[in-house]
């Protein structure tokens, strides 16, 4: 069942590397995200699963612990791994939300507990976001989740998808189920409109939202960051 989960942004300026000059300006995320790893371990789970978007509705796309991402496509000559390395490894590279993913783990010095990731459609519906988080809750006699996933890119005039008045209204919506646990409201996020918004963390949440519901477990949510910089909603919240 779910026993801890960790809500957080995953855009590629997280990494201080790839942000150069801006790096100062995400150090309370960067905060927040250490914190919220800080929760998972605290949980002491059986298996970590970190879960990020990809595109289209595809199902999931397991990646085993071992796998390797990147971020030399952004002119940074930096590789990250997920968990340890294990023989079990493919050679399919992280996709950018789960390799961003890793990276937090390596550098909060995650250790011991078994990794894996997840690729979630951004399309997916949401009864199947729900249903994959069942089959994830039920991995493992104590499941956490690493999840992926930003807000809005619409929040001002030079956002990536320009300024959109349904913007923040959506972030605050997500923000307060995230922070709040409210599986039910998380599973009632409009996809279309996220879609709109160039939201990615909203297939992702759905999935967190049906492992918690899956086990019947009773986890109380925190709030530990909201905001939108560059235009992006990003959010960090801890379920435990």
């Amino acid at each position: 069942m779910l026993v801890a989960a960790a809500v957080c942004p995953c855009p590629p300026l997280l990494v201080p590397e790839v942000a150069a000059g801006a790096a100062p300006e995400l150090d309370a995320a960067r905060a927040a995200c250490t914190d919220a790893v800080g929760v998972l371990a605290a949980a002491r789970p059986d298996l970590l699963v970190v879960v990020g978007p990809t595109a289209g509705d595809v199902g999931p796309e397991r990646y085993p612990e071992g796998s390797t991402g990147s971020f030399h496509g952004f002119g940074v000559g930096l590789d990250v791994r997920l968990g340890v390395d294990r023989d079990t490894a493919t050679g399919r590279a992280l996709p950018g939300a789960l390799a961003v993913g890793a990276w937090l783990l390596e550098r909060t010095g995650w250790a011991d507990t078994p990794v894996e990731g997840v690729g979630v459609g951004e399309s997916l519906a949401a009864e199947r976001c729900a249903g994959q988080g069942r089959d994830l809750a039920g991995r493992a006699e104590r499941v956490a989740l690493l999840v992926m996933g930003d807000g809005s890119a619409c929040r001002t005039l030079k956002a990536p998808g320009y300024l959109d008045e349904r913007a923040a209204p959506f972030d605050a919506e997500a923000a307060r189920a995230l922070g709040a646990a409210d599986t039910a409201a998380l599973l009632t996020l409009d996809d279309g409109l996220a879609r709109d918004l160039k939201v990615t963390g909203r297939a992702p949440w759905q999935v967190l939202a049906g492992a918690a519901e899956a086990g019947g477990s009773a986890l109380r949510g925190t709030l530990l960051y909201e905001d939108a910089p560059y235009g992006v909603g990003y959010l960090v919240a801890t379920w435990s």
